[in-house]
């Protein structure tokens, strides 16, 4: 089998379980073989080993057994770095590089930050406005020993020595007022859980996911303690589920009345992004991207 043969192999194997099986056959080939994509155009008709076809074989059965390809490959691209990722950790999602950015609009101008990641998983928030905010002091708290593992190793392979990590229950950890708190903090309902998709049940961690009955109890709890932990003037920028912009909204008033309070929608037009900005903002224009869907 030659990698021509081999790729349309493994596209045709996950034709019935995969939404993209021209990708994630050519990353499983990729994985295997060791190069890019540039190598496997260029030399499509190089034959693979009898060891990287068993291999590469035994990989495209994995996947159709709907195991996510960043948990067999081990690697996941996000905000422009690619990170270590394995089933202790979500695997990081595009809608989610939209948190950051959104962060990043309203940081960078503001100098020296003590910036907070809750629920940081695999490090790749944390790390990547580690790597955008040169003058924050980065800090990032998970509840699961085996997600700090994992997130330790993404930042020292991409801003080593920048981010404090600490094990322990949202912002239990954190005993000096913070700047910004960001999270992507579990928000599935219990309902909801019954339509994931089977290979996000089966092999993401569910304590990554599964927010409560209503999805917002971990939100709900956080915004409870961000309130004696906010530095006057500072920011929180929660991502959420498609139908809970009202319920955070609401939430986010309880606790800081006084806050300039607003939902962003994601690029589908669904709601995605809560921020609680103290203080004096300019909130509707440092966001800049998505629309302001209701401001407190």
């Amino acid at each position: 089998m030659n990698i021509q043969e081999a790729w349309s192999f493994g596209r045709l194997q996950l034709a019935h379980v995969s939404s993209f099986p021209d990708l994630d056959a050519r990353l499983l080939l990729e994985h295997v073989l060791l190069v890019g994509h540039s190598y496997l155009v260029a030399y499509g008709q190089t034959d693979l080993t009898p060891e990287q076809e068993l291999r590469y074989q035994q990989l495209i059965q994995r996947a159709k057994q709907k195991e996510p390809i960043p948990y067999i490959t081990g690697m996941a691209p996000f905000y422009g770095l690619d990170y270590c990722v394995n089933p202790s950790v979500l695997i990081p999602r595009p809608e989610t590089e939209q948190l950051v950015e959104h962060a990043l609009n309203w940081a960078k101008t503001r100098g020296q930050l003590e910036v907070v990641d809750v629920g940081t998983g695999s490090g790749c928030i944390a790390v990547s406005l580690a790597s955008q905010l040169p003058c924050a002091s980065v800090s990032a708290i998970d509840i699961s020993t085996e997600a700090l593992v994992a997130a330790r190793k993404n930042g020292e392979r991409h801003v080593p020595g920048r981010i404090r990590f600490y094990e322990g229950n949202l912002l239990m950890p954190v005993t000096t007022p913070v700047d910004l708190i960001i999270a992507n903090l579990p928000y599935v309902s219990s309902h909801e859980w019954t339509m994931v998709d089977d290979g996000v049940k089966w092999y993401e961690p569910m304590i990554a996911l599964n927010g409560g009955s209503d999805g917002l109890d971990l939100i709900s709890e956080l915004l409870q303690q961000a309130t004696s932990r906010l530095r006057p003037g500072g920011a929180i920028f929660l991502e959420i589920g498609w139908q809970q912009g009202q319920d955070v909204l609401q939430l986010s008033r309880n606790q800081f009345p006084a806050a300039d309070i607003a939902l962003v929608v994601d690029y589908a037009g669904l709601d995605r992004i809560v921020t609680v900005c103290t203080g004096k903002t300019r909130q509707a224009k440092e966001i800049g991207i998505g629309r302001i869907g209701d401001r407190s």
